[in-house]
């Protein structure tokens, strides 16, 4: 399988986060060629979403997706600031143009241990997330976490447990596949043709070191690692998966600390080579 040029690559900004603001990131995204971008909102509203939405425009961009939404957990009910902040978030991926709104879920409820309670909660807020998104014509994308953050950031683990709950909520909900946390399922190549392509809605990259010095702050570059990134890639593509390959690495011993266009003129060259 050929690599990818940088066209059909976008740079999730938390790749960049340490080093540059999402106007630098967008004009950075332009000048290495790379096609599309994927803000955090945290980045997005220290610019404002309008003025993010004509710079990204200007540049030509494409938007591959919006971080993130969820965290419907935490209380151990349905908090009324969580589901408007997740309104709030699904009128933002409408403002820039995102392809989808991707879900980081939430874990356990402070001092709990009950895992299915967790999952009753998960599914009850994207239901009500749904009910605006579906309004807007903004897509959810569930966005199923490795198990090491079961606990703590997403008590959806496989892409498995996330199908089965778009097939209970219907349209506009699919899956945001991040091979970092999905690499390792001996189950995957089923449940991607499960998906389709109507519901695999994000492709993210990036790679698993050995060893892993932190489980959060320590990802590869492509190429870097142990995942087969192009045998994933062929299977979503498989599927009708036609969108943009993501890059999203959090690296505070690595790639954070350095200059943001040597970044960009790696992961434009990963491109070509490991993915």
């Amino acid at each position: 399988m050929s690599g990818l040029g940088p066209e059909r690559l976008s740079l999730n900004t938390a790749t960049l986060r340490e080093q540059w603001t999402l106007a630098q990131c967008i004009e950075g995204c332009a000048r290495h060629g790379i096609g599309g971008i994927s803000p955090w909102r945290d980045k997005l509203h220290e610019m404002g979403a309008r003025t993010a939405a004509r710079a990204i425009r200007d540049a030509g961009l494409q938007v591959s997706g919006l971080c993130r939404g969820g965290w419907f957990t935490e209380s151990g009910a349905i908090d009324q600031g969580v589901v408007d902040d997740n309104r709030r978030a699904v009128d933002e991926a409408a403002a820039i143009g995102a392809e989808c709104l991707v879900m980081v879920v939430g874990g356990l409820a402070r001092g709990s241990k009950d895992l299915p309670r967790a999952w009753d909660l998960v599914e009850e807020g994207l239901a009500r997330t749904l009910e605006h998104a579906r309004g807007a014509g903004v897509k959810i994308a569930i966005e199923p976490l490795h198990p090491m953050y079961a606990a703590d950031r997403a008590c959806v683990n496989t892409t498995a447990h996330a199908l089965d709950i778009c097939d209970r909520l219907g349209g506009g909900i699919g899956v945001a596949l991040d091979v970092y946390h999905v690499w390792w399922d001996p189950d995957l190549a089923a449940q991607i043709a499960r998906a389709g392509s109507a519901r695999i809605m994000a492709f993210h990259v990036c790679d698993w070191l050995v060893p892993t010095r932190d489980l959060l702050t320590d990802r590869g570059m492509m190429g870097d690692g142990v995942i087969d990134i192009p045998r994933l890639r062929g299977l979503v593509e498989a599927q009708g998966f036609d969108g943009l390959a993501e890059v999203e690495i959090f690296s505070d011993r690595d790639w954070w600390r350095r200059d943001p266009d040597e970044v960009l003129a790696t992961i434009v060259d990963r491109g070509r080579t490991a993915c």
